[in-house]
């Protein structure tokens, strides 16, 4: 039996934009991405026989081939032929669920890079993100991480200077968001405001951690129904009084963020928003 345990951090979008709808059904998207500290836990076991089992904390959630770390397993053993036995996959969940923080996608990410490990593949990291683009748009970025600007659906992923270090407040609302409808709104819509992509990347390269603070904008929010879209106001808003440096909404949300430069204003912020939202944290940038 051989076994390894391996972590798989939430990512942000510190821009986000969609500069279009493409002929084979997909967006171009160009995005800023950065990974934070909140993190699920996965534990790859691997023993005589054969099979992929996954086992969870969140009795909600798929624990078949629906489930993107059961795909990631499976997209991998087709891509190299390897056969490693009986694999169960043990899952502790800490990212919120259909949050825009990329869960499922960064699960199936640790996957790869576990199993990776765990058998002796020697895949490159450049090799584990073109097979985890064949598991979902954000596994790529998730397989490589830190901080990156993601283009075309999601699969060109670029490393950028590395966001200053930073506490992040995350505050989820009690609210699903439909992806689908958001860029079906997004099509209808024809003009928006578009995220400073340009200057953010500027400010990366300066190490301006407010400058990047500053320029963050996510399209989808615009296009928000109306009632969601002031409960992310709200909470935005929140967050910018109580220090932040900037504030925006990660992915198709529906989570908030914002980026604070001091543990303290950060813990007063967490401490706050837990009064009007159900799920919030406390992490900072890796």
């Amino acid at each position: 039996m051989a076994s390894i345990t391996v972590s798989a951090p939430a990512k942000l979008n510190l821009t986000l934009d969609v500069l279009g709808k493409r002929e084979d059904g997909y967006h171009e998207m160009k995005m800023v991405m950065q990974s934070v500290s909140l993190c699920d836990e996965l534990t790859l076991t691997i023993e005589n026989g054969e099979g992929i089992s996954l086992s969870a904390d969140l009795g909600f959630l798929p624990l078949d081939g629906r489930n993107l770390a059961v795909a990631a397993a499976l997209r991998l053993r087709e891509e190299t032929g390897k056969e490693w036995g009986k694999l169960a996959i043990d899952l502790k969940k800490r990212v919120p669920v259909c949050a825009g923080l990329a869960g499922g996608s960064s699960d199936a990410a640790a996957v790869l890079r576990g199993l990776n490990e765990l058998c002796g593949l020697g895949l490159s990291m450049e090799r584990l993100a073109e097979i985890g683009e064949k598991v979902g748009s954000d596994v790529p970025y998730c397989v490589l991480g830190g901080t990156a600007l993601a283009q075309g659906w999601g699969e060109k992923i670029t490393p950028l200077s590395p966001l200053p270090e930073c506490f992040v407040v995350l505050a989820k609302p009690g609210f699903p968001i439909s992806t689908p409808e958001l860029f079906a709104r997004l099509d209808a819509q024809r003009s928006r405001c578009r995220p400073d992509t340009e200057g953010v990347l500027k400010a990366l390269r300066e190490g301006d951690l407010s400058g990047v603070a500053r320029r963050m904008f996510n399209v989808f929010e615009e296009i928000l129904p109306p009632r969601k879209r002031s409960r992310v106001e709200e909470l935005k808003g929140e967050l910018l009084h109580c220090g932040a440096m900037g504030a925006s909404m990660s992915g198709t949300g529906p989570t908030v963020f914002g980026l604070f430069l001091r543990e303290e204003e950060a813990k007063a912020a967490e401490e706050r928003l837990r009064g009007i939202c159900r799920e919030v944290f406390l992490t900072r940038t890796i």
